[in-house]
């Protein structure tokens, strides 16, 4: 007797994917009140306030909650109270530093600690958990200097995230494509000031696309590392564009892989969707349903 073999490859779950957006496009609009997805909720999912950076945010908070999602990632104070009137979360805020000018740049430490005393206490105010911070640009600085620089910084910044319960969290982002020059471009630097710093209360912002780019073996490098990552950032490679089968990375084992991390206590931050979509809600939402495992 013929056998059907059931298991799904890669391609039949983009193509189901395929066929429900292609359902939803031909379906009635949805109304503002339309139930959220029905998701295993596994991972805690949010996506960037850039994603929907022309909704206002009343209604980019009521497409967040019809798509199941938390919150925003890396969200504007002023849309900070419409959040928590939605019982929405800002997953990831402002800190300290940027992409240029990091904390590896020490005439800026000062600034820079006001920037996190400043940044912390707004955030705690609100309940928010998580800000973001940068190595900077690498600027003839060698990485064993930039290292050593931003050592002290983060060791003073901790105890002001100590006091108030918040975790500082630097991005690992890519030097071969998006930011030439960007210091904290290795997961192992990341993780060597992470253990330098010593203090819970500094961790990784791990954002899969850029790791994709530096480095690949992605799953078991989030495995063996996972004490030192508070936060995930996701994209499809290459082009940061929709989670789809026209890139490399194959997110549903990605995310199994830190479900099972969460459930075994190794892992209680958000992942966020960080990526240009093609086609608007139903791109999200596509990413939404192939990350909830």
């Amino acid at each position: 007797m013929a056998t059907t073999d059931r298991r799904l490859t890669r391609r039949d779950t983009f193509r189901l994917f395929g066929a429900a957006a292609a359902a939803a496009a031909i379906a009635p609009a949805a109304s503002p009140a339309a139930e959220p997805l029905k998701l295993k909720g596994r991972i805690k999912q949010c996506c960037t306030r850039g994603m929907l950076r022309k909704m206002p945010i009343d209604e980019a908070c009521a497409t967040l909650k019809e798509l199941g999602l938390h919150g925003f990632d890396l969200v504007g104070k002023e849309d900070w109270p419409a959040l928590r009137q939605n019982g929405l979360v800002a997953s990831m805020v402002a800190g300290a530093g940027s992409i240029k000018k990091g904390l590896n740049d020490t005439s800026l430490h000062a600034t820079y600690l006001e920037d996190f005393r400043k940044n912390i206490a707004a955030a705690a105010e609100f309940g928010w958990k998580r800000v973001i911070t940068m190595a900077g640009d690498r600027a003839g600085i060698s990485d064993a200097d930039g290292m050593a620089a931003c050592v002290p910084v983060l060791k003073e910044a901790v105890k002001i995230a100590a006091d108030h319960d918040v975790t500082i969290c630097m991005e690992l982002l890519n030097s071969k494509v998006n930011h030439a020059g960007y210091m904290c471009d290795k997961t192992a630097w990341g993780v060597e000031l992470c253990k330098r710093v010593d203090s819970p209360r500094f961790k990784l912002l791990y954002d899969i696309y850029h790791m994709q780019i530096m480095e690949g073996d992605i799953i078991r490098t989030i495995q063996d590392n996972i004490q030192f990552i508070a936060h995930f950032h996701t994209a499809g490679n290459p082009g940061r564009k929709d989670l789809d089968e026209e890139q490399e990375l194959y997110y549903p084992p990605i995310m199994q892989a830190i479900a099972k991390l969460t459930e075994e206590g190794k892992f209680n931050g958000y992942v966020a969707h960080e990526f240009s979509p093609k086609n608007g809600i139903e791109s999200i939402r596509k990413a939404v349903l192939l990350c909830d495992v």
